[in-house]
């Protein structure tokens, strides 16, 4: 049979459908291996950490929290899963001015803890700016993708983008205060943006702006100054701003290459305060040692990597903005925590996802596990490989 006949007849299709199922199972399997290891390690560590709190019950309370709160999430993730793209699309604005008004409300009558008040109580506690997280890079995603078949972004779609959709809930965060997730929020849109289309040289200014912004509040700010000097010198301040990062060097250099074994970290004995929260991976460093926490990192850039392939399989700009926002939210603030804790940034009020304790960031970041693997699942099957589709959108 001769090619033109073989094209004619449709002999290829198969063939090209099958390799095209296989590939989208093997990236979403990737995505949901990683997620299943990450899963599986904060269930671990979070009852090593939490067990020392109350001893006298054999399954803690914080323990028992984690543990529902990782049902509901996978739950809602079973959900999110389940919802077509469209109706993320649709649905985006509304989440949005949802979240911003759970953060305006979080500062009128929230509730304040260790220095900040970013704790909202409706007959269930929880902290909005993981909402407000995820609807802002899902409402941004929406608004930058095109409509009308062209795939350049317009100034007027990214500064709504920035200005008008960005910047309320950042400038909320700031009045918490919660300079790190405003920082980190800020960076997600405009690495957005330039996945969207927006040149890198068109964002300088943006970034200069905000940047003299930060070094003006920091410096304005005896909470975030104090916890800036605790960076700078944590020896210094170890009485005091720079006593959480001391004792989370002390926690790495006790576990050394192999750790003292798991439960058996004296560091969240009340020396690291917080150790189940913000800085778990310091016991993961303790308990199992530099393998434990190369395993924790390197799970994360396989995430990344099978995220980001999933986004460039997508078969049109929306479903590649949402995967990479989503992707993004997943694995930057893994990034930004490990640098915490390891003492390469200031200290920050940045989970890390999946592991770290608290209720709402687990069930959000379940959630968004969910959109990440439903753009994956409702690519068509006859979709292109992953080459043609990073050839027709990038």
């Amino acid at each position: 049979m001769s090619a033109a006949a073989t094209r004619a007849t449709g002999r290829r299709g198969p063939r090209r459908d099958d390799a095209s199922e296989k590939l989208a199972w093997h990236l979403d399997a990737g995505v949901g291996a990683a997620a299943i290891l990450l899963i599986s390690i904060g269930v671990v560590m979070s009852y090593s950490t939490t067990a020392p709190l109350d001893m006298e019950v054999t399954i803690p309370p914080l323990f028992r929290q984690h543990l529902l709160a990782l049902g509901v999430g996978l739950a809602a993730m079973t959900l999110a899963m389940w919802v077509p793209m469209r109706a993320w699309q649709r649905l985006a604005l509304p989440i949005w001015a949802v979240s911003v008004v759970m953060l305006a409300m979080t500062h009128a009558f929230g509730i304040e803890a260790n220095g900040a008040q970013r704790w909202l109580d409706l007959g269930v506690r929880f902290q909005p700016v993981e909402i407000a997280k995820f609807a802002t890079l899902l409402v941004v995603a929406a608004a930058v993708a095109p409509r009308d078949g062209r795939n350049d972004l317009s100034n007027r779609r990214a500064g709504v983008a920035l200005g008008l959709f960005t910047m309320p809930p950042v400038l909320l965060l700031l009045f918490q205060p919660d300079l790190g997730n405003a920082v980190l929020l800020f960076g997600l849109t405009a690495l957005l943006l330039v996945v969207a289309g927006r040149p890198l040289r068109q964002l300088f200014v943006p970034a200069a702006v905000a940047g003299a912004f930060v070094a003006i509040y920091v410096s304005t700010n005896d909470y975030a100054r104090r916890r800036v000097d605790g960076f700078l010198d944590p020896w210094a301040e170890w009485q005091d701003a720079g006593f959480q990062l001391v004792q989370s060097f002390v926690a790495f250099g006790q576990g050394g290459a192999t750790g003292v074994g798991l439960g058996n970290g004296r560091q969240k004995l009340d020396y690291l305060f917080g150790a189940h929260t913000d800085f778990v991976l310091s016991l993961v460093a303790e308990e199992l040692g530099l393998v434990g926490v190369l395993l924790v990192l390197l799970t994360f850039a396989a995430l990344l990597i099978a995220g980001c392939r999933v986004a460039l399989r997508a078969t049109d700009r929306f479903g590649l903005l949402l995967a990479f926002a989503m992707t993004t939210l997943l694995t930057v603030p893994a990034i930004l925590n490990g640098a915490v804790v390891m003492g390469l940034v200031p200290t920050k009020g940045l989970t890390l996802p999946f592991l770290s304790y608290g209720g709402t960031s687990l069930v959000m970041c379940c959630v968004t596990l969910g959109v990440l693997l439903g753009v994956g699942r409702q690519t068509p099957a006859d979709r292109r490989t992953t080459r043609d589709a990073r050839t027709d959108w990038i």
